[in-house]
């Protein structure tokens, strides 16, 4: 199993048995398959081709699949990727991720890859791209320095960005690309600064236990959208910071559109499965269930991690200390495994969903038509 390998077409339908959705079941490989992140679309545009993270070849790798049937393809090799970090560069001919410490662009049609940037040591997270296509930032832990890696998508201009936290989720404002938004981890979340470093500040104060996360802008309006988990769903003015509610319910990972009209959901505690919320009135409709196990200690608890509960957990799994929930360990306990929630995105035309679920015992890539 190498880069360009070519596997059969794995993909079955079922009817959804809450609301009759159809859901195609794209892999069903005895490895973990997921989706990209709930912030990124996994479809290539026209919607015939879906990228994924797979373990089937050992590490993670990425693969292309056609949709909703058709052969299988291997895109990476070699060191393993960063599970959650590929990317659709606009205009739909490169996909970047991150390998360790570096950057990566991945020409579709040859499957040649481009360094973009390499950091001096330690480890990159997700990324995210301005929309013009012209600039990217990456979450990095460096020994004891955290922060983002800023430049642009043809290699030059890169700069650190320091933080005094764990940095996860960067995403660049949808209309104004010297701007990103960011998590801190833990309390208090939301942050932005300018790409040139510059006007770092907290947009909202809160503590511990108000468990804000899973930040992201509301399609093209411009406002950040976030869930204050488990009991609703809000919406932040991006320039007065002015917060109203949305819907009282468990939200938790979302995906608006690009309209910025409806949002995109999973729930959890209890799984109520996938939903899609109006973002004017707080109605919301059921699309399907997903059955994901969902794990993670802290999603019970109401409240963020902190070290102790960190090193509880590692402990608990013989993994000793010094997992960032950002990167998404198998053995993280606390904030995961993240392969085991559905992180539900939109197709390119808006009319699917793709999720990831394990509920067959092995987490695999999921599609339902809305």
């Amino acid at each position: 199993m190498r880069k360009g390998s070519r596997f059969a077409a794995e993909g079955l339908w079922h009817t959804d048995r809450e609301t009759g959705a159809r859901v195609r079941q794209v892999t069903s490989a005895g490895a973990i398959s997921h989706p990209t992140y709930f912030l990124q679309s996994a479809f290539l545009p026209g919607d015939r081709e879906i990228f994924f993270t797979s373990y089937r070849s050992g590490p993670p790798q990425l693969f292309l699949a056609d949709y909703p049937e058709g052969d299988i393809l291997q895109l990476t090799g070699g060191a393993a990727v960063h599970p959650f970090s590929a990317l659709l560069v606009p205009g739909g001919e490169d996909l970047v991720f991150t390998r360790g410490r570096e950057i990566w662009a991945l020409r579709l049609k040859t499957l040649d890859e481009r360094r973009i940037f390499t950091l001096s040591e330690g480890q990159l997270g997700e990324c995210s791209i301005s929309n013009d296509g012209e600039w990217l930032t990456s979450a990095f832990q460096s020994g004891g320095r955290r922060g983002l890696a800023v430049g642009r998508t043809d290699g030059t201009l890169w700069r650190e960005i320091p933080f005094p936290r764990t940095v996860i989720h960067p995403q660049f404002h949808p209309l104004e690309p010297e701007w990103i938004e960011f998590a801190g981890d833990p309390a208090p979340r939301m942050h932005r600064v300018r790409r040139d470093g510059k006007g770092l500040e907290c947009l909202y104060e809160h503590s511990n236990d108000e468990f804000v996360v899973h930040e992201t802008f509301l399609g093209r309006t411009g406002d950040l959208v976030f869930t204050v988990w488990p009991r609703l769903l809000a919406r932040m003015d991006w320039t007065t910071r002015e917060i109203w509610t949305i819907a009282e319910f468990n939200a938790w990972h979302i995906a608006p559109d690009r309209a910025g009209e409806r949002i995109l959901c999973d729930t959890n505690h209890p799984d109520r499965g996938l939903h899609i919320v109006d973002a004017a009135t707080g109605a919301r409709r059921p699309v399907c269930l997903t059955e994901a196990s969902s794990q993670g200690s802290q999603w019970s608890r109401s409240r963020y991690a902190l070290a102790e509960d960190f090193a509880a957990a590692h402990s608990r799994a013989g993994a000793g200390e010094g997992v960032l929930s950002w990167m998404e360990a198998p053995t993280d306990t606390v904030y995961g495994p993240q392969w085991t929630h559905p992180h539900p995105s939109w197709s390119s035309d808006e009319s699917k969903a793709a999720f990831a679920s394990d509920r067959t015992g092995t987490t695999q890539v999921y599609v339902v038509e809305l």
